[in-house]
């Protein structure tokens, strides 16, 4: 079942065109990695998702309700987490749980036992002091207690890790992985290692558009190059290797920095048996020596450029 389905979204503002013929699907209980440049529609299209902002053309449905602009009836299906959550600082986490609760129509029960459990799932039970005096990270953590406290079908986290430390970014990330099981989780984020840790599933928007979209293993299997990976130890064994004439061929189009090159060729096993021989009978021993796989970072640089 598909938690999000969106269908040929459009928006601009004014002359701009934010996003152009947006169509993708999450299904249930991913956590699906929504990444783009600064700029390129995330926000807008997650905002489009809550009914915040209206749609030129296409539809957007949750759990097979449509998305009406202004008609938030879909939004009790979603918690969502902005980058920049806000809270009332006199309160403490328990109050302002229960204040949540009240206004959601929770009952007395529901709202106390609810809330003990989200706050020791984010690392919050216990804590006494008001809001106002916490970090950066703790208010990101109450932040996803709040989101989950209607227990919904789909959690939008916009940039949840933006302005963390690594140990904050860590806290954040651990808790997405624990909640999969419970909710779909949307991650906007241009952090593309948290994406390799957490998420199964990827989508790159650049100007509006779907530049990429699929699992990381499908991903990386369509875009594998069969290339190898050479590090030298010094620049003299590369021009070595470089300028040999038993493996010109594999270096033509090679990739070279500094020390390392890279080598692209339809027969690796070849390439890679006529490297090694090369090696050993030469007497260089190389730093690194390795069939490279695609990278997220890779796929996402070849899907913005």
């Amino acid at each position: 079942m598909d938690i999000l389905q969106i269908n040929h979204l459009q928006k601009s503002f004014g002359t701009h065109n934010v996003i152009r013929d947006l169509s993708l699907s999450i299904p249930e209980h991913a956590v699906f990695g929504f990444l783009g440049q600064n700029g390129a529609g995330k926000t807008t299209t997650m905002k489009m998702v809550l009914g915040l902002i209206q749609a030129d053309a296409g539809d957007i449905s949750v759990c097979g309700e449509p998305v009406r602009f202004g008609e938030t009836k879909t939004n009790r299906l979603i918690g969502y987490l902005p980058d920049v959550p806000e809270f009332y600082g006199f309160m403490k986490p328990v109050e302002y749980l229960h204040l949540c609760g009240e206004i959601a129509g929770m009952s007395a029960k529901e709202i106390v036992t609810k809330s003990e459990d989200l706050l020791s799932l984010v690392g919050l039970a216990g804590i006494r002091k008001r809001i106002a005096g916490f970090s950066r990270g703790m208010k990101q953590r109450l932040g996803i207690a709040q989101a989950l406290l209607g227990e919904p079908k789909l959690l939008i986290c916009d940039e949840p890790t933006s302005a963390l430390d690594p140990v904050g970014r860590k806290e954040i990330l651990d808790i997405l992985r624990q909640v999969r099981g419970k909710t779909t989780v949307l991650f906007s984020t241009h952090i593309l290692s948290d994406v390799e840790r957490i998420c199964d599933q990827v989508a790159v928007l650049h100007d509006g558009s779907l530049a990429l979209c699929g699992t990381l293993e499908a991903l990386r299997q369509q875009h594998r190059q069969d290339s190898l990976l050479i590090e030298f130890a010094s620049q003299v064994d590369l021009d070595r290797c470089r300028f040999a004439s038993a493996l010109s061929v594999y270096f033509e189009n090679a990739i070279i920095t500094d020390t390392t090159a890279i080598l692209r060729t339809g027969e690796l096993f070849k390439a890679e048996s006529d490297v090694i021989v090369y090696l050993a009978e030469n007497h260089i021993l190389p730093v690194r020596l390795e069939i490279q796989e695609p990278t997220l970072e890779s796929l996402f640089m070849e899907a913005i450029q």
